[in-house]
């Protein structure tokens, strides 16, 4: 069981890495495609990537009306696709680091909503969640002169993706136990995929060609085959052995690869300030998935992982 769990744990860090490394690669993308072109392309890809896992694993719920399946797609699809536009626009003016860990903070922002939906909120969440805000002024609010304060549009907006995959991690959470969770990603995939599109074909229409699709080809199939299909199949058979705070905080070092990726790949140089907002960011987050405060029975008991 011990190696079990090591080997989950490493994989997750692999999924980790993969995730990261794809904010390098959506950076990359634009190059060529503009940020609805290309999620659509990825998400497409990715949707594709999924459908031979049908005939592998098995349904992970007990069969559902079409309707009840379409109806929660689109929903998870609606979010997915807000999550990706603002966080893929984003990217157009800010770094691959700072988009990662911004967007890591879905972590702590999933138990806040889930506070207004009546779950119980640790305090450990708080005190992550104050020490990320610090972590995020120091990261992304700088002095353009005198005592005005400045605040790049690409954070903001990345900021505001971090909002929408929050709310996507409650509805998947919500749906999972209902609908098979393969159909449900593979469905939503191709929803955020058509809708991406048809917002490239209003907008986009001067770069959405065949030529460039191809000369993205690269960026595409990492974030496509890679970053939805691989690394989701991954996520859920480790999240087999692993509980899930655990895994959360393994996933959340996304966001050192995300920036060991812009320094090593596309040339991103972090300030000292920056550095200290990523170091607060990433404990912040860790913090907010540990238990610190959990009181203790004097009865000792087994957990099950």
């Amino acid at each position: 069981m011990e190696t079990r769990n090591i080997r989950a744990d490493l994989t997750l860090l692999l999924v980790a890495a993969i995730w990261g490394l794809a904010f390098v690669a959506q950076r990359m993308g634009m190059d060529h495609l503009g940020p609805f072109s290309f999620n659509g392309a990825r998400f497409l890809l990715g949707a594709i990537s999924l459908l031979p896992l049908l005939l592998i694993f098995r349904p992970s719920a007990a069969p559902t009306a079409p309707r009840a399946m379409l109806k929660g797609s689109i929903t998870a699809g609606l979010f997915l696709f807000l999550g990706a536009s603002l966080q893929q626009v984003g990217l157009l003016w800010t770094s691959a680091g700072n988009a990662g860990f911004i967007t890591g903070l879905y972590i702590i922002i999933v138990p806040i909503i889930g506070l207004f939906l009546g779950h119980v909120t640790r305090i450990n969440t708080w005190l992550g969640g104050l020490l990320a805000v610090m972590g995020l002024y120091f990261l992304t609010v700088t002095q353009t002169g005198g005592d005005s304060l400045d605040i790049n549009t690409g954070d903001l907006l990345v900021l505001g993706s971090a909002f929408f995959w929050a709310a996507h991690v409650v509805v998947i959470g919500k749906l999972a136990s209902q609908l098979d969770n393969l159909r449900l990603a593979i469905i939503q995939f191709f929803i955020c995929a058509l809708l991406s599109f048809l917002i490239a074909l209003i907008f986009e229409m001067d770069s959405l060609n065949l030529t460039n699709l191809l000369l993205a080809w690269q960026p595409i199939a990492y974030a496509g085959l890679l970053s939805v299909g691989v690394a989701y199949t991954l996520q859920v058979v480790a999240q087999r052995h692993a509980p899930a705070s655990h895994a959360a905080i393994i996933m959340s070092l996304e966001a050192v690869f995300a920036i060991i990726g812009g320094w090593w790949l596309l040339n991103e140089a972090f300030s000292q300030r920056a550095m200290i907002g990523c170091g607060l960011m990433l404990l912040g987050m860790i913090i907010s998935q540990l238990n610190l405060f959990r009181h203790r029975s004097p009865v000792a008991h087994s957990e099950a992982s």
